[in-house]
Parts: C-alpha cells; structure tokens; sequence
C-alpha cells in the first residue's frame, strides 16, 4: 500500500513532533509513508472565514500533491473533515467539475489517523507502551463530521500501562473553533473553562486529542493554570513504546 503523510498546517509549523510520530507509529506497523512537500494548507480556514475563492488554488494543489496514493493519512480530524466535506463542493461551485471529481475521489481514501489504523489495517494494539492516566477529548469534527466513535478509546485502551479514564460532558466542544476563539474570545473563555475543569476533575496526568488545535487551545488553559496536567496527541501516545521516553 502506497501512503502519504498529510501533515496539516499547524503540525507542519507549530507541532512537528505529531508528524514524526505519526510516522514512526506506522512504520512500526510495516507500513513506508512518503512525505510529498507539495502539500499545503487544505483550505479549511478560507472556507470557513468567507473566503472561498480563495480555497480553489489550494484544493487543486492538494490534489496534484496527492495523486497516486492508495491512502492519505493526516493526525487530524479537522482537516480530513474539510477535504471530505468541503472539496469538492469548493471546485463544483468554482465551476471545475473535473477538479471536483478528482478531489470527491481523493476524500474517499483520506483518512484520519484512528479511522487508518482500525478500519483499513485493522488493528487496535499497535504496540504502544504509556505507563500514565490519561483522558480522551474527541474534537467537534473528528465527533460529528467524521464519526470516527470509539476508535480512539479502542486504541488507547490496547495501550499497554495505560490507565484511561472517561473525561465528563466529553463531547462539549472546547472553545477553539479555529477563528472562532478570537472573534468570540469571552465565549471560547467560558467554554475552555468548562473543558479544563472536567479535564482536571479525571485526576488525569494527560489530555489527548486527535487535533493539534484543540490540544493547543487546552494546554494554553492548562499552562495558565500550572495545573501539571498536559497534553499529547493520539499519536504520540500510540508512538510511544518502552524504549521511547513517555
């Protein structure tokens, strides 16, 4: 099986090591994953800011940057959502029905990184190894755009040393909502609040997620606090094994 790594905007520039261990996590699997450096940012946030014209560019280069591929696997369920959800509509309403073809064709073998794992290679126990008491966020779009359900605690749960406990009111959103937290900053507050009071009320010593984003948005709130609690992604913690430090 041939797969591509689609790194997102903000593992690619804020949170590298998500990539890395991505990789590592599937190559530990038997799987090679190549790194196309046309890649570029799928156009969620022009779309979602008003500007979709803009995205038209952006979603014809994400195409050409992964055409060839059996599957794209991208640690994010923000922008796998976008690339099924938003692509094709984007180039259909751009009047390029051929682009919208192509990227309707390319959703359909993108995936985010639990979906990869338990759907198409079938596996839950990847081997990891994270001795600590964690909880699960399951972001708004990984939840209710894409469904993925209980993979993740499917995955964590395999992981050997790993204590998982239920995070209350989890499926509550946790206030990033991309532009969302700077144009209603007092609500996006509120709303973290929330999030950090049941994250810590877990006894937690780790909050994860299946978005960078929301992670970053957490980990600001938990940071402000010293609460000694801190975030890792999925991916990380499924990377993890004995001979990697935790």
């Amino acid at each position: 099986m041939k797969i591509a790594l689609f790194a997102t905007c903000l593992v690619d520039g804020l949170f590298p090591d998500v990539g890395k261990a991505t990789v590592r996590l599937l190559n530990r699997l038997g799987h090679d994953v190549d790194f196309p450096v046309q890649q570029t940012c799928c156009g969620q946030m022009h779309v979602n800011t008003g500007y979709q014209a803009a995205a038209v560019p952006l979603v014809r280069n994400h195409v050409a940057a992964f055409a060839g591929y059996d599957a794209v696997v991208a640690p994010s369920g923000s922008c796998v959502g976008a690339i099924r959800h938003q692509h094709a509509d984007i180039a259909e309403q751009a009047g390029d029905a051929d682009l919208a073809a192509s990227a309707a064709e390319l959703a359909s073998r993108t995936y985010e990184l639990s979906e990869f794992l338990v759907d198409v290679l079938g596996v839950t126990d990847v081997g990891a190894y994270f001795p600590h008491r964690v909880t699960y966020h399951p972001t708004c779009h990984s939840l209710r755009m894409l469904r993925v359900g209980d993979r993740p605690h499917r995955l964590l749960q395999a992981v050997r040393g790993l204590d998982l406990v239920e995070l209350p009111e989890a499926e509550s959103c946790c206030g990033f909502g991309g532009t969302f937290a700077l144009k209603n900053a007092d609500v996006s507050a509120a709303m973290l609040e929330d999030k950090l009071r049941n994250v810590l009320g877990t006894g937690a010593t780790v909050c994860s997620a299946g978005d960078s984003s929301c992670l970053m948005h957490i980990n600001g709130g938990l940071t402000r606090l010293q609460a000694g609690t801190r975030t890792l992604h999925l991916a990380e913690i499924l990377a993890s094994t004995e001979d990697v430090p935790a």
